[in-house]
């Protein structure tokens, strides 16, 4: 019955759509980005495949820097290059302030709350206002060091119990409880979970996760609202099924980040020995990190910056909107046009980047590129008016979750894998997770 009716929906809006290409007059003067040809209907939806990202980037190769696809009835521009970012972000960042909410959101009240997804307003200011100066400002941040300093703890002694008896770290799930923590622990002053205790933890870990997939996939029903009918993909369904089992609070994507860091240094043995010796030098071996010692640690800050540039959490950022038509390099943006800067293809430019694919830290300890929206070329947090409010503590979190990790411990990899056999699959989604979850066996030192 639910085919016959999607069949149904399908023939009467390709009717419709074509009553309105034949009723309304061309916009012949108009000169918008090229692009592939869309098929009927659906449009360019089937080029997305399982890693828009990916297909995204090789297709930017043949179309260029701004691009534009037919996804169903929706014009979806794609950003590409740094300068195209920067005039997105920066120049024309007021009318490209506003957000493409996709069905997931809408199924979570998002669009309603969050500071993400809410449109530019007064009621989004306030809120912006509210996280930028009571949660997420320096002075809060520094007053509350000594909740984080106690979790990280608790990750050196569990990781050392795992030493003693041999046990596998599952990085990313230790990541993710530890990041939870440090975030509970910041904003509630409490814990949301314990490390080792793998029920309630990688319970809740596996509904983040499974929200953010839902979110960040193609959904036929953004591209044809007719569809919201019939929720062909059943997402709309899956996500307020997934929530009502979630506490509503922000996902976090630094255990994402660390788990790709850790990924990386396991398959590069030096780097992670230059990382551990720089925080011996500096910190002293067996000696807990200050998020004070973190501006002392050039190499650890040129770790976390590479992985960012290879595996940003947030792909393709999260989608804007045109709130009018904008002309950028003589190429009319349309207005209601939804907006991705894919980040991720931007960090494997070879036009901006030397060795491009080689995870190379050493490249950031020879320029002043930082990740807090200045520099277009590394963009993991966004840019512009809607840049990640809780940049600041994820920053930190992120250092201080590797520096703990690696500091004081040895790592090989689980079963003896060899460091270039591991798997660098990707599972996309809002975030980018690592499609199978990295397993090392710590040594302490």
């Amino acid at each position: 019955m639910d085919l016959l009716l999607t069949i149904f929906l399908l023939l009467s809006f390709a009717a419709w759509l074509w009553l309105l290409r034949v009723l309304k007059p061309n916009r012949k003067s108009a000169n918008f980005p090229p692009g592939p040809n869309p098929l009927p209907i659906i449009g360019n939806i089937l080029e997305l495949g399982e890693k828009p990202h990916q297909s995204l980037a090789k297709l930017s190769k043949i179309y260029g820097p701004l691009m534009r696809l037919k996804l169903g009835t929706m014009t979806t521009v794609v950003v590409s290059s740094p300068e195209i970012a920067r005039i997105v972000l920066q120049k024309y960042g007021q009318v490209f302030s506003s957000r493409h909410r996709v069905d997931a959101i809408r199924a979570l009240d998002h669009h309603k709350h969050s500071v993400v997804w809410l449109p530019v307003d007064n009621h989004w200011r306030k809120l912006r206002k509210l996280c930028k100066e009571n949660m997420f400002s320096v002075q809060r941040l520094d007053r509350s060091q000594g909740l984080r300093r106690e979790k990280l703890r608790s990750l050196r002694d569990y990781v050392t119990e795992c030493s003693v008896n041999g046990d596998a770290v599952n990085i990313g799930r230790v990541a993710f409880t530890t990041s939870l923590n440090l975030m509970s622990a910041t904003l509630f002053s409490m814990e949301f979970a314990a490390l080792g205790s793998a029920g309630s933890s990688e319970e809740f870990r596996e509904i983040v996760l499974g929200i953010m997939t839902l979110i960040g996939k193609p959904n036929l029903a953004d591209y044809l609202p007719l569809l919201r009918l019939v929720d062909p993909h059943g997402i709309f369904r899956r996500t307020r099924f997934i929530s009502r089992r979630s506490i509503r609070c922000g996902t976090d994507t630094t255990s994402s980040t660390v788990e790709w860091a850790m990924t990386e240094l396991l398959r590069n043995p030096e780097k992670m020995w230059k990382a551990r010796n720089e925080l011996r030098n500096v910190v002293g071996q067996n000696e807990e990190i200050q998020e004070s010692d973190i501006t002392r640690l050039p190499y650890l800050r040129a770790v976390v910056k590479e992985t960012f540039r290879l595996h940003p959490a947030a792909p393709l950022l999260v989608p804007h909107k045109a709130e009018e038509d904008v002309e950028i390099n003589g190429y009319i943006v349309p207005r209601n046009a939804q907006v991705l800067v894919n980040v991720w293809a931007m960090g494997r430019d070879s036009s901006v980047w030397a060795k491009h694919d080689v995870f190379m830290p050493e490249r950031f300890l020879e320029t002043e590129t930082d990740v807090h929206g200045q520099h277009f070329e590394l963009l993991p947090f966004g840019g512009g008016r809607r840049i990640c409010v809780g940049l600041p503590l994820a920053y930190r979190m992120v250092h201080l979750m590797l520096a703990t990790l690696i500091s004081s411990f040895d790592w090989k990899l689980e079963e003896g894998l060899k460091p270039e056999e591991v798997d660098m699959d990707e599972r996309f989604g809002l975030t980018l997770q690592k499609a199978i979850p990295l397993k090392a066996v710590p040594t302490q030192l």
